[in-house]
């Protein structure tokens, strides 16, 4: 399975932690469009990132990271849902640093103002925000830090990723209840399980399996892994979303463009898949005929 996500648990302890490999979902997503190749990196490690984030979440929905800035990059999104669908999208101006760099922090570096938003969209429920401001050099310190502030769970992020390849690792010291304060623990689990996790090389969360990986990092600890999870490539979109936003820009404005373009064809970015709507199908949506 080339695209998948494996949980871990240490046993005896309050560490969890996932490990996410893309191959297949993440290419479908680049072959989309042309990015440069640092725009590609930035969108494997969002991507791998989203999906770490995701398992994190105990309800039905799904989750997104979104950049936006000024500057060259315009803005970069991805997103997982519960069911392990992800996809990504980014927009942005030529830049000749954007084609010779092997790495997002060239892109990181470039931004004016920019910030990174966690949405959290349950499919009942509250929708929640995060912002995180990007001040860090890579998008993984910068959600490590949003952890240990913003939700206070001791968490650690590794994220790596090439034009075929992306990866990721998390690991969080999980709060105890009163009983499970009461049992006694290695107190030195998490410095050392840390140390270890910051050995981790790219080419290693590219290129290995996840078993190979934890047997890499903690093949001295009791590593419990239950069954991996499948991603893939997904896209949301539909033909009833958008005769939605048809409905939203209102009947005047639905004709106004009926007179430049008929039939309405409405592309999605994400995976290309056009949606037509003939004059009388979209002045059907407001209960309408043609005269």
């Amino acid at each position: 399975m080339s695209d998948l996500r494996q949980r871990f648990f240490i046993e005896n302890s309050p560490v969890r932690g996932e490990v996410v490999h893309l191959e297949d979902a993440l290419q479908t997503i680049l072959s989309q469009r042309t990015y440069a190749p640092a725009i590609q990196v930035l969108l494997g490690e969002m991507l791998s990132a989203t999906a770490l984030l995701a398992s994190t979440l105990k309800i039905k929905g799904r989750i997104s990271l979104q950049i936006q800035a000024s500057g060259t990059l315009k803005w970069a999104m991805a997103e997982c849902n519960h069911l392990g669908e992800l996809r990504a999208l980014a927009d942005y101006e030529e830049d000749p640093h954007f084609n010779q760099a092997e790495d997002s922090s060239t892109v990181l570096s470039s931004l004016l103002s920019p910030v990174l938003f966690i949405n959290i969209e349950p499919e009942f429920g509250e929708r929640y925000q995060g912002i995180v401001p990007l001040d860090k050099p890579t998008l993984a310190k910068c959600l490590m830090q949003y952890y240990d502030l913003s939700a206070q769970i001791p968490t650690r992020i590794v994220l790596a990723s090439s034009n075929q390849r992306s990866g990721g690792l998390l690991i969080q010291l999980l709060p105890r209840n009163n009983e499970e304060e009461q049992q006694l623990v290695d107190e030195d689990i998490w410095p050392r399980l840390t140390l270890l996790t910051e050995t981790l090389k790219t080419e290693e969360l590219t290129q290995l399996d996840a078993q190979e990986i934890l047997y890499r990092l903690y093949n001295e600890e009791e590593v419990r892994l239950p069954e991996a999870e499948k991603l893939q490539f997904g896209c949301t979109c539909s033909r009833e979303r958008c005769a939605t936003a048809l409905e939203q820009i209102g009947v005047e404005s639905v004709r106004e463009t009926l007179e430049v373009q008929n039939p309405i064809n409405m592309d999605c970015q994400f995976c290309s898949t056009q949606y037509s709507f003939s004059a009388e199908e979209a002045l059907a949506l407001f209960g309408e005929h043609l005269s």
